[in-house]
């Protein structure tokens, strides 16, 4: 009797175990941008919530047409009098922990673009040599070196952004280089103004999605999922290897877009998790989630 009673619990037991990896073939990640608020905690303490597989460090805006590069890290240090070189400890302990972080160039405002084929080159070599995995004498965040570099475009053209993807990926080929992981940050409206062509090169390694601040392809609880639904079919289509569903952490982190956490849950991750290359969410940004401890109540079920 012992042995036929248990032979039906080991098989539930094998089935239930078998369905729980069926299910986490999707799970996904978390990723999320620090460095515009200075009330949003360090960088270590941001890592160290455990909420978070990937931190964009935001922003280098300003970069290109022969401009020197200029990081902002808003409330957090001054990179003029070299003040920010103590986030590479920072940096180094989220790298301890699993966790990429990555540089991201670009934002909502600032002053950048490229010129030409040479000064996506130009713009690659300084991204490497302070940043990544080169060498240089002003090196902003320290000797940590980045996981890689995150393209939130947004203005600056659409010109030479795939060559600056191109020169940027091919350093991971360096012998003895650590790989350079290419990220970005396009609009929901398909194609991307911005990085349209570059996302066609299929370097990207992460693409996290804004759906946000663009109504018809964002969620909305009247217009329901269709839109997003539509306008993700079309990103997961794009030759990269994850795609993340970009969301406002709070109702004022953005215009437009918010999603609650039980809408998220209920309405948009089924959705979204239908495609192979789902990766989980992205978020905007550390100070918001902070404050509504969104990546709290949904992070077991991205």
């Amino acid at each position: 009797m012992a042995r036929s009673d248990s032979f039906p619990a080991m098989l539930l037991f094998t089935v239930v175990a078998l369905a729980g990896l069926a299910a986490g073939a999707r799970a996904g990640d978390i990723a999320i941008y620090w460095g515009q608020n200075g009330n949003e905690g360090t960088l270590a303490q941001t890592c160290a919530t455990g909420n978070y597989k990937f931190v964009n460090v935001a922003f280098l805006p300003t970069f290109g047409k022969d401009q020197t590069p200029v990081l902002n890290l808003a409330g957090h240090c001054n990179p003029a009098t070299n003040g920010c070189t103590g986030v590479g400890a920072d940096i180094k302990s989220c790298q301890r922990l699993g966790i990429k972080v990555l540089l991201s160039i670009g934002g909502g405002g600032g002053s950048y673009g490229l010129s030409s084929t040479g000064d996506a080159r130009k713009v690659a070599e300084y991204l490497w040599n302070n940043y990544l995995g080169g060498t240089s004498p002003s090196r902003p965040l320290g000797d940590a070196v980045l996981d890689g570099i995150d393209f939130d475009i947004e203005s600056g053209g659409s010109m030479y952004w795939d060559d600056l993807a191109r020169f940027l990926k091919a350093y991971s080929r360096r012998s003895g280089s650590k790989p350079v992981y290419l990220a970005a940050a396009p609009q929901c409206p398909f194609p991307d103004a911005s990085l349209g062509r570059a996302l066609t090169t299929g370097l990207f390694d992460y693409v996290w999605v804004q759906f946000y601040n663009n109504p018809p392809c964002q969620y909305s609880s009247s217009a329901g999922v269709g839109g997003l639904a539509r306008a993700w079919a079309q990103w997961t289509s794009i030759p990269a290897g994850r795609v993340f569903l970009g969301l406002p952490a709070a109702p004022q982190a953005a215009g437009s877009g918010f999603v609650t956490a039980s809408d998220l849950v209920s309405q948009v991750l089924p959705v979204v998790k239908n495609s192979t290359k789902y990766g989980g969410i992205m978020l905007w940004s550390r100070f918001y989630d902070g404050l509504t401890g969104y990546s709290d109540a949904v992070k077991s079920q991205v």
